[in-house]
């Protein structure tokens, strides 16, 4: 069982923002803004590659509710998702990462694109 199945389970504490029958959203251990949610699909689902799109319909209203509870949702905020190996995936259960409270950078090129800039 992946550790975000056994947070839904109740298995490990998190710091819960947002909950319904389907989704969970709760703070990062690791913020990388002063605003940093995980939200996460209850079912387990590893990629979003491998998403239904019903699915994600019901996601992506979850995902604004969530925003609007953090005061984000008019302020702007940025939402990532790592899918597969090369995209940055560590942990094979969907989640989103919502982060906000303020200005944020983009510093996240290849390094091949880095050595041309």
């Amino acid at each position: 069982m992946c550790i975000f199945c056994k947070i839904v389970e109740g298995e490990i504490p998190n710091n819960t923002v947002n909950e319904n029958d389907e989704f969970l959203a709760f703070h990062d251990l690791y913020p990388k803004a002063p605003i940093h949610v995980l939200i996460i699909p209850k079912e387990h689902i590893c990629c979003f590659q491998e998403t239904p799109a019903d699915l994600m319909a019901k996601m992506t209203s979850f995902i604004q509710e969530t925003a609007k509870k953090l005061g984000v949702d008019e302020s702007g905020y940025r939402l990532i998702t790592n899918n597969g190996d090369d995209g940055g995936q560590e942990i094979y259960h969907l989640h989103f990462h919502l982060l906000g409270g303020g200005k944020l950078k983009w510093d996240h090129l290849h390094e091949d694109v880095r050595k041309n800039i």
